[in-house]
């Protein structure tokens, strides 16, 4: 895979921080080292010098000074080593995927530690984004990416979706446009990349289907453009065997234990949530089960926007949700969905304000 044509002039000018790349290189250097060359903090000066941390099952964790020391200072721009290679290693776990064994100047998967998703993506992006591109997304979509990406002066072309994600013959359809040789010519503006969330869709809670991932990676391949999957609930999926139970061989019990107590937890708030929806909305709206993350979809039947019943009626009613208006890449149009979380609220709570909610309504 050639990934120069995809990276912008702006991007492909950068060049690496002589800072930054003799950080990488102090990491790797032994303690006799006497450095003058970098402008790391003195550690002796950090006001914190210990830190325990109580994890879920009562077990503490302690940093000693040392520990302390490195968590405070300057790491290579990637992440911690050790961190890198553990995140790596449970890629390789999960995936498996063939990039890892690939030469560096061949495209060999790597890892980058940021703050959060949101600033990967901006960071992609940025990376890859020129005004005028097209690129492919499927609306609903996470509002941040839109913002992300409005700026950068692209086109969204929007990919129909269902209750089991992106639909196949809607990306080939638009893809038809094209040929498959018009990716090597920057001229035929051919689309870049997909943007998708495969498992629990934000906002819509849909994920997409083995089979249909394998018809868009074919797609992908016969039209040269990258897809950017951002997963963030791919630990919080309710209709399979737990990810847990398939990698207990492979240790990380501590970690992988807790995603089953959240897997457990969140599917618990998403049943309590389509109970009460089921009991107080029937027949006045529309919803297909979340099968990941911890949103719910819905569609009011009779209205054709319902920001004025969110924003108003029911902000009045002390109860907060999102219109779905803020979902799609034009937020001004009309739209009869609303987004909301069972994350967080009680079942009470919850059927408690599908109560309101149905009041309302009628």
């Amino acid at each position: 895979m050639n990934y120069a044509r995809f990276i912008t002039a702006t991007s492909a000018a950068r060049k690496p921080s002589t800072i930054r790349v003799m950080t990488e290189i102090l990491s790797k250097a032994p303690k006799s080292v006497i450095s003058l060359a970098t402008g790391a903090p003195n550690p002796n000066t950090f006001p914190f010098k210990t830190a325990v941390i109580t994890i879920e099952n009562g077990k503490p964790i302690q940093f000693n000074e040392q520990m302390m020391k490195r968590a405070l200072q300057y790491s290579q721009s990637a992440g911690i080593p050790e961190l890198l290679s553990w995140l790596k290693q449970l890629q390789v776990k999960l995936h498996n995927p063939p990039t890892i064994h690939y030469a560096p100047t061949q495209g060999q998967m790597d890892i980058c530690v940021t703050c959060g998703s949101q600033e990967g993506l901006c960071k992609v992006f940025e990376m890859i984004v020129n005004p005028g591109d097209n690129i492919l997304v499927n609306e609903p979509i996470y509002s941040g990416t839109i913002h992300a990406l409005q700026p950068l002066g692209c086109n969204m072309i929007n990919v129909s979706s269902d209750e089991h994600g992106i639909i196949p013959d809607s990306l080939r359809e638009i893809l038809s446009k094209w040929k498959p040789e018009d990716s090597k010519n920057p001229k035929k503006n051919s689309p870049k990349f997909l943007y998708t969330v495969p498992n629990g869709n934000n906002p819509s809670g849909n994920s997409l289907t083995a089979e249909r991932k394998r018809e868009i990676y074919e797609l992908a391949r016969k039209y040269d453009f990258l897809i950017i999957e951002d997963d963030p609930y791919y630990f919080m999926q309710f209709n399979k065997l737990l990810v847990s139970q398939l990698l207990y061989q492979w240790g990380e019990e501590g970690f992988l234990g807790h995603v089953d107590r959240v897997i457990d937890f969140y599917r618990k708030q998403r049943d309590a949530l389509m109970a009460a929806a089921d009991k107080w909305l029937s027949g006045l709206a529309e919803w297909h089960v979340p099968t990941a993350g911890m949103f719910l979809w819905v569609k009011i039947k009779g209205i054709h926007d319902v920001r004025k019943l969110i924003e108003e009626k029911a902000f009045k009613k002390e109860i907060f949700m999102l219109p779905g208006c803020g979902f799609y890449t034009d937020s001004s149009a009309p739209c009869p969905y609303f987004r909301a979380s069972f994350s967080s609220a009680s079942p009470e709570q919850m059927d408690l304000v599908s109560t309101i909610f149905s009041l309302e309504k009628h």
